[in-house]
């Protein structure tokens, strides 16, 4: 079983509210991912597996860092957000907040609606959702040493919560957390991988690059 590392894609579109506007980077999401390559580089971080998803903020991620050779499993890609937030208010009336600050308590009501099934017709559900994460991480840690994998906020959220055993407001609040190219890592403890690092951004740690550390 081998380690895996997992980075958040670089800030994206912020002024989205649908998938496809969303689905690419911001001019600091390019920096953020810059520079957590070159920080890689520099500290000598090793992985002989890269992997992304197939979406473009993801992929730009990767190459942004550098691995413009990343594997591309669209089993990596997120959850839809925004697709599950509109049919969520279009059929139950719980409005699209307009103000950043109302997500935090706008995504727990998408996640308990979505894993409940109250969504009617969703890209996918829930359930499904959290078999092909599990079957992917199972995939990438059976290989042969560590191993990157650039994804998303609530892939790397649904990681946590089938290695933790989280329920779904812990889940919202852990996607709720992470911030953009933020560092997470699994460790092979036992016979399971295990958390041993979350939402680490050192590439971001110097004092000008403060503002660099955001969620959206």
């Amino acid at each position: 079983m081998s380690h895996i590392t997992l980075v958040r894609h670089g800030q994206a579109n912020t002024d989205a509210r649908d998938e496809e506007s969303y689905d690419k980077l911001s001019p600091l999401g390019h920096q953020q991912a810059e520079w957590l390559g070159a920080h890689f580089r520099a500290s000598g971080t090793y992985h002989n597996r890269v992997y992304s998803g197939t979406l473009r903020r993801q992929i730009e991620t990767a190459t942004g860092m550098g691995h413009t050779d990343a594997e591309r499993d669209s089993r990596l890609n997120e959850m839809e957000y925004f697709t599950l937030a509109d049919l969520l208010e279009h059929q139950h009336g719980v409005v699209i907040p307009t103000a950043r600050e109302e997500f935090v308590y706008h995504l727990p009501k998408v996640f308990e609606a979505w894993r409940q099934g109250i969504i009617e017709g969703p890209p996918e559900t829930f359930q499904n959702f959290e078999a092909r994460v599990s079957e992917a991480m199972h995939d990438i840690a059976a290989g042969q040493g560590p191993a990157l994998v650039v994804t998303s906020g609530g892939l790397i959220a649904m990681t946590m919560r089938r290695f933790l055993g989280l329920e779904v407001p812990a889940l919202a609040r852990v996607a709720l957390a992470i911030m953009n190219t933020s560092v997470h890592r699994l460790l092979p403890i036992g016979e399971q991988l295990s958390p041993v690092l979350f939402n680490a951004v050192p590439h971001l740690e110097q004092p000008n690059r403060h503002y660099a550390q955001t969620h959206l």
